[in-house]
């Protein structure tokens, strides 16, 4: 968890097939280099491309979402709890509706195609013009959970 006042900490990596599917790709790129340019080349070139391949999973995968000091962050995204509405957990069906076509197009979505489930998580700041957060999660009910207990704290 962390630290003790944290209620929930989730970071969105990137499923391990992806790694390896990854450097199947970079491999392949090596063979294919390896008998048209020198030998040399053909690994430096490779290993620019593992190198930007392990920069872009870990980029993507490298998403934050945590409940702590009275604040939701979601990614890049922050909120307090004061404006935050109630949380529910949505199974696979529900998040894919509610992030297709019964999407609004003004929420925020902290999406990943490895995450089946997610939590919906209302705004209720006047100010704001987003209805609502969407964010994928291994443990969506565990997070709807921690934003449900952290609005009353």
């Amino acid at each position: 968890m962390g630290r003790a006042d944290t209620q929930y900490r989730e970071r969105l990596r990137v499923p391990l097939r992806w790694w390896i599917q990854g450097n199947l790709l970079v491999a392949s790129f090596w063979l294919a280099l390896v008998v048209a340019v020198p030998e040399a080349l053909a690994w430096g070139i490779s290993a620019a491309l593992a190198l930007l391949l392990a920069m872009g999973l870990r980029t993507y995968g490298g998403s934050r979402v945590v409940v702590e000091d009275g604040w939701l962050r979601a990614g890049r995204a922050r909120i307090e709890l004061g404006f935050v509405g109630p949380a529910q957990a949505l199974d696979r069906t529900s998040a894919r509706e509610v992030s297709g076509r019964l999407a609004d197009a003004r929420a925020f979505l902290l999406l990943r195609p490895y995450l089946p489930e997610a939590v919906r998580i209302e705004i209720n700041d006047p100010d704001d013009p987003t209805p609502y957060w969407l964010v994928g999660s291994r443990r969506a009910p565990a997070l709807a959970s921690a934003v449900n207990e952290s609005r009353y704290r």
